[in-house]
This record gives C-alpha cells, structure tokens and sequence, in this order.
C-alpha cells in the first residue's frame, strides 16, 4: 500500500487549525551573521526561531495540528506517545487545548526544564533507559503497552502526515515573509532527525523557492539522514550519540524520507565542539540561549560545514531553546 504523503495543500489547511492556537514565528534578519559569513551586502542571513513558540521549539506545530486531525478517533480515550521531550511538550500543550489525556515516555536523561515544561500542560510522563534502548526496545514497548493496556491512541513525533504539514507552516511563514520583503533564497539550512521538520518545511520552501538549496544538518555522531542520502535509501544507526538529545532518532521516519529525498539537495554532520561553539555565538552575539540541536544549523553555516555560495538570502532555523542552564553553561565554557 503506497504512502499518503502530505501535500502543498495539507500545508495550507494545517495553517488554518494552527492561526486558532499560535501566532507566526518569527524570522529575525541577523546582521551579524552577515558579516561573520562574509557575504556580500545585498544577501541577507535570517533566523526562523521556534524559541518563541509557547513550549520553546517547532514541536507543537505539529502536535496541535495531528490531534485537531484525530479528535473524533481520539475521543475520551488518552493519547501515548514517545519523545525525547520537545514533542512531550508539544502534545502536552495540545492536549491542554483540546481538553484530551496525554501520556509521554520521555528518556531519564531528559533536561529537567522538558520534563518540568510537559508536566506543565498536565501530561503525565513515564521515563525510560536510554543508554540500553538501542538494545531493549524500552522505548517503543513503553509506548505500545500504553496502547494497548490504556487504550491509548499513539501518537508520532515525527513520522505522521499531519505532523508534517503542521509542521510544515512554518515554511509557509518563511516563503510569505521573504516574498513579502521581495527577497530571494539561496539557501535554506535546518536541523534534521525523524524529519519532520525537515520534511515539513522542504515541502514549503521547495513551493515558494523551488531554486533554494535545502540541506539538512545533523550531529556527526548521529547522522543516519547524510548516511541515507548517501545510500539512497533509509539507513538506520543503532546507538546515535550527540548532545543534541533532540536529534538522536535511530531513523528518517517513513512518510518523511521520499519527502527529503526529493527536496533536501544536501546533508552535512557537525561535530558537537562547534555546535557548542555556535551555541556561545548566538548567546554573545544575539542573546539566545537554544538548545545544542536548536543551534546546529547556525553551526553548519559558522564552520562551512555548509557551502553559501550563490546570490540569495539565507535562512537558518532554530528549532528549539529548551535546555537546563547547567548543561548550558557548561556547553559554552561559562563557569
């Protein structure tokens, strides 16, 4: 049975449930930026941060945007679903909003301020292993015995069409803002890991800019989406590992990959020293404190990782800034 993917139009329809919930997220032209890259004066460096959204990250965009499509199969029963603690919050938030019962597995080692952000929106949520997951499966049989012993609707973080067009409306924010100002993209850099965002915006940008150059980044030690690219297929990594807690999926999710591979011109993996180096750029610079995965696109761009050239704009996205202020001091060398 072939894959219902989302479409241009689904993007559109999802902006439409979103506007009840959410304003746009901002995109803040970065001058410094511009300069640090070198490039020429009338291309533009432009940050889309979802360190505004009311959870801090992109998650909730296409968590509200599943459960507005799921209500009626929901019902009174309680939705399950697993994350790394973004999409916790984001279906936390959702929940709240639609008055449903959500029950997350989140990792142990999740940052506090996730745990304490979905608790927030009355979720409850129940902690697996990480370090043995790659082994036990705990994460996934946590998940599927909420299912099924609770009834439980399961929800995914990523691999699900009406997540990617919820997520997706960010894009369509990007394409209407630049076109607005008559600007043109080049380049567009985001984070990638289940790609749900990656999958949701590429379909966006690839509409309004279908010239842009999309690239997905990822952590060095976590980058199955470069591997699959490469192979032309979904490649899986057994035991990802970076500091990006966000972008340690095992896989592209399988709604999200013929999506990625048609769009997404290129990947590029980052080592965790320079995404902790564009972390302390960003909080020096702008005053951002994001996440290790909410900064790794701006480390591809810093470090050339990812190649610039050409005569458009650039976007960059933030994806998220939910982080314990230990770890975050101790990411960018402050004492």
């Amino acid at each position: 049975m072939s894959l219902q993917l989302p479409t241009i139009a689904d993007l559109h329809a999802a902006r439409t449930v979103l506007r009840t919930h959410l304003s746009p997220v901002p995109l803040i032209r970065s001058w410094r930026l511009e300069q640090e890259l070198g490039l020429s004066p009338h291309r533009r460096v432009w940050l889309k941060d979802y360190g505004w959204t009311p959870v801090g990250s992109f998650k909730l965009m296409g968590a509200l945007n599943w459960m507005a499509a799921n209500l009626e199969r929901i019902g009174d029963r309680p939705v399950a679903a697993h994350s790394s603690g973004n999409f916790a919050s984001g279906i936390s938030f959702a929940g709240a909003r639609y008055g449903k019962q959500i029950i997350v597995v989140m990792p142990d080692t999740a940052p506090k301020v996730k745990f304490n952000l979905t608790r927030s929106f009355g979720a409850e949520v129940r902690t697996y292993n990480i370090a043995t997951d790659h082994q036990t499966g705990e994460r996934d049989r946590l998940t599927r015995q909420i299912a099924d012993d609770e009834q439980a609707i399961q929800a995914s973080p990523y691999d699900d069409p009406h997540v990617i067009a919820g997520n997706g409306v960010g894009g369509l924010e990007v394409v209407d803002e630049l076109q607005r100002q008559e600007r043109t993209l080049s380049h567009f850099l985001c984070p990638v890991s289940g790609g749900g965002l990656m999958a949701g915006l590429a379909l966006a940008i690839a509409d309004g800019y279908p010239d842009a150059s999309i690239i997905g980044v990822e952590p060095a030690g976590a980058d199955d989406f470069n591997r699959s690219l490469a192979a032309g297929e979904r490649m899986r990594l057994d035991q990802p590992n970076s500091i990006c807690d966000g972008l340690l999926s095992y896989d592209v999710g399988e709604y999200n990959w013929p999506i990625l591979q048609k769009h997404v011109t290129a990947a590029c993996s980052v080592p965790d020293e320079e995404t902790c180096r564009a972390m302390r750029w960003l909080y020096e610079t702008h005053g951002l404190r994001t996440e290790p995965s909410g900064a790794i696109a701006v480390a591809a761009a810093l470090t050339g990782e990812a190649s610039l050239d050409g005569d458009g704009d650039v976007v960059l996205v933030i994806s998220g800034r939910n982080v314990d202020e230990s770890a975050f001091r101790e990411w960018i060398g402050v004492a």
